[in-house]
């Protein structure tokens, strides 16, 4: 049962209400198992109850008690409601609405035993905040309160034709009235429709109830952009946000940090992978990111970022290990696979193989920032290294900077030299090339891999997959916009 009161300033949603004739009793269910102590009850339970007693007055019911009942044990605990746990339920529902009017949140609590089971630990980031108050950030271990990997997924629907209709607590994929597919909300993080897909009202309903993104894509995956659901909006983020893109300062301090550790990153991938090493190369993208620092405008950040990307990938060819076809794993009789030659970066549209690789994750990796962008409340499209245009989520490609050699580069590095693409997985005609219908399927499931893959956070000395990296920074993000933190630390890897 949902109830609210304007009065009390308060919408709850109750387990259970047992009523008999004009008296009401709440039943608010507990998984554990009653608490050791006096009341056999905690106070937030307590209060809790409270509040759905005082709901249930404001709409005629008497209610003078309620029940906790403990899963764990199978026990019905009776709460009074006295008027001094009205009194101290009133307080608090008072201080609450305090806090969604303050502009900041409350500092974080110093190594508390609260914050482990707090729902709101993963927005308040306690450990995580105070290791990022000091500059340079201080790198150790903390508490790893972070969720490390997503029990949702993001689910693609390719099937040119198909329809995306509800069922229930699930989606259903059909073409042509017969179902091809369906998947649960509880395990759906993303609906992303590459092209001639539709989606009746009823599903976008469902995505929205439930704050699932819906991504819209063309067949060549362009990113067209996001149908969410009213949600998280943090007004006060937002403007935090607009504020940081009008001070040149600001987004200079910005746009080093996300430089230095974009090009960090491509410098590790090609000493890792590179064969041979490429020496020189190495040298040279040290000595350019250690210029970004000295950087006086966005202008020179972005010059810099240029050398150092054309450093990068003209040692990107050493990277890549194409397998003869006797060495292709799996295939009885296996085509000739591609060649892979790649000689430089290009792009609008891809000319070769791996360029369409790196366009295509690209666009997924700017996808995926946006929706982490979106979820707390920033505005995707508002950035402050890359400049805000028509059209263009310039805050997503902001924060993708550092992840494109971690997650995108790798990737596609590894879906070439394992064998997963070949030459029938292309088409290449004139001056463009693009994945066919399977090899899209086959480098998204490279792809999700990487995104899925676990990894050492290396201030934070914690693990946790590469897609809650990404919600992470996004975090981190809003947080030095609000001004709590001193600086912005990009993602390096080891």
């Amino acid at each position: 049962m949902t109830l609210g009161s304007e009065t009390l300033g308060l919408l709850a949603k109750l387990d259970l209400v047992e009523v008999d004739g004009s008296v009401a009793t709440p039943v608010e269910t507990k998984r554990g198992k009653v608490p050791d102590n006096a009341e056999r009850s905690w106070e937030p339970e307590r209060v809790q109850l409270m509040a759905q007693g005082l709901l249930l007055r404001e709409h005629g019911l008497a209610c003078d008690v309620g029940v906790l009942y403990f899963h764990g044990s199978r026990t019905r605990v009776p709460i009074a409601f006295t008027p001094e746990l009205e009194a101290r339920t009133r307080h608090l529902l008072a201080q609450a609405r305090d806090a969604t009017r303050a502009r900041t949140m409350p500092a974080p609590l110093v190594d508390s035993p609260k914050c482990r089971g707090c729902s709101l630990n993963g927005i308040c980031l306690p450990d995580e905040t105070h290791a990022l108050q000091v500059v340079p950030a201080a790198p150790g271990a903390v508490r790893r309160l972070y969720p490390a990997r997503d029990d949702a997924v993001p689910a693609y629907v390719q099937e040119q034709g198909a329809v995306i209709g509800k069922a229930g607590e699930s989606f259903t994929v059909k073409r042509t009235g017969d179902l091809i597919g369906d998947f649960k909300l509880k395990d759906t993080s993303q609906l992303v429709l590459c092209g001639n897909v539709q989606i009746t009202a009823q599903a976008v309903h469902l995505a929205c109830e439930a704050g699932i993104p819906v991504v819209h894509l063309s067949l060549g995956h362009w990113f067209y952009g996001i149908t969410t659901g009213f949600g998280l909006r943090n007004a006060y983020d937002r403007a935090a946000q607009f504020q940081a893109a009008t001070d040149p300062a600001r987004c200079l301090a910005f746009a080093k940090a996300v430089v230095a550790a974009k090009g960090a990153n491509q410098r590790t991938l090609l000493r890792r992978n590179a064969d041979p090493t490429p020496v020189q190369v190495l040298r040279e993208m040290a000595e350019a990111i250690d210029r970004v620092e000295h950087a006086k405008d966005l202008g020179q950040c972005l010059g810099y970022e240029g050398t150092i990307a054309e450093r990068y990938f003209s040692s990107f060819p050493a990277m890549i290990r194409p397998q003869a076809p006797d060495d292709l794993p799996g295939q009885a009789d296996p085509p000739t696979p591609m060649p892979f030659d790649f000689t430089t970066r290009n792009r609008r549209p891809p000319r070769d193989p791996v360029n369409a690789l790196l366009s295509f994750g690209y666009a997924m990796l700017a996808k995926d920032c946006a929706v982490a962008l979106a979820a707390i409340g920033l505005d995707p499209h508002w950035g402050l290294y890359h400049q805000p245009r028509h059209g263009r989520p310039s805050l997503a490609l902001d924060l993708m900077e550092e992840f494109r050699p971690l997650i995108v580069d790798s990737a596609v590095i590894t879906a070439i030299n394992t064998g997963r693409l070949t030459s029938a997985d292309f088409i290449c005609a004139a001056n463009a090339c693009q994945l066919t219908a399977p090899g899209r399927k086959a480098f998204l499931r490279a792809y999700e891999a990487r995104c899925d893959q676990m990894a050492t956070h290396p201030l934070f000395d914690y693990r946790l997959s590469w897609r809650r990296m990404i919600a992470l920074q996004a975090q981190i993000l809003a947080r030095w916009l609000r001004g709590e933190l001193p600086a912005y630390v990009g993602v390096t890897t080891r």
